[in-house]
């Protein structure tokens, strides 16, 4: 039987987004010197959608994944997360050393407010959903990379919204460890009905992940074109169709670069 976020205990209306910006802006920095990072961004993430956000470094993607997350505010524009504040997990998997890999989940648990009772049996079912049965009481320093950031996607899961943020949670992760947890992170999207935002500047990481691929434009960061990718998951980043998307989003955000470049 498939593993499932906890339903909420009432019903609440259907809504049409999972995530949606209206014309945001963001600028840092004093009035008059202000230094504009994100422009004039609308876009709608849709319920059970997986949506990368590719650019080069520096667009503003992180910045952006910020804002909906609700750890800052945009300058203009909206953000609406309509099931509340979205779960989030980071490139650095943030976790506690000095707590057990089962005693990280349960503090997202009960900082969400479930009772005690129910807590031990709540992680151990997340581990189990990223395939780390039997993880719960192993120390942080015990864990590979790979397995600290399944703990951590665990932990983000914990936080039980349909809304999961993730900023480059991979990039530091050798060939072989991404690649096995791009397969784990594609599982557990189809098995929860997760809505998903991606922030990643690896282009072949986008399309082997995203039903759309949003590209940004250096800063400041604009959407410069949408994709939909319509190849079948399972994929393999060595798939052929992966492949020429690839090289036709790559040839688009090199042109940004260059763009940026002639500033």
């Amino acid at each position: 039987m498939a593993s499932t976020l906890v339903k909420p205990t009432t019903e609440e209306p259907t809504v049409a987004h999972a995530a949606r910006l209206q014309k945001v802006s963001k600028s840092f920095g004093r009035p008059g010197s202000a230094q504009s990072v994100l422009e004039d961004i609308t876009l709608d993430v849709r319920p059970g959608e997986f949506v990368c956000l590719l650019g080069a470094s520096g667009c503003g993607k992180s910045t952006l994944l910020n804002l909906v997350a609700g750890l800052d505010r945009p300058t203009r524009g909206s953000i609406d997360t309509p099931h509340g504040r979205p779960a989030l997990m980071f490139q650095e998997h943030a976790l506690f050393p000095w707590l057990t890999a089962g005693r990280n989940i349960e503090l997202a648990l009960r900082l969400r407010g479930l009772p005690k009772s129910e807590r031990r049996t709540e992680s151990e079912r997340l581990l189990e959903l990223v395939r780390l049965k039997g993880a719960h009481r192993k120390r942080v320093h015990e864990l590979s990379g790979g397995m600290r950031q399944r703990v951590a996607l665990a932990r983000a899961l914990a936080q039980n919204s349909p809304l999961l943020l993730m900023d480059e949670p991979f990039a530091a992760l050798d060939a072989i460890t991404r690649d096995v947890l791009h397969d784990e992170l594609t599982r557990v999207w189809e098995e929860t009905g997760l809505s998903v935002l991606f922030v990643t500047h690896n282009v072949r990481e986008a399309v082997r992940l995203a039903q759309r691929v949003v590209l940004l434009s250096s800063r400041p960061g604009r959407i410069a074109r949408e994709w939909e990718v319509d190849i079948p998951q399972p994929r393999r980043i060595e798939d052929a169709a992966v492949a020429d998307l690839s090289v036709e989003i790559t040839e688009q955000l090199r042109g940004e670069i260059r763009r940026h470049g002639q500033h």
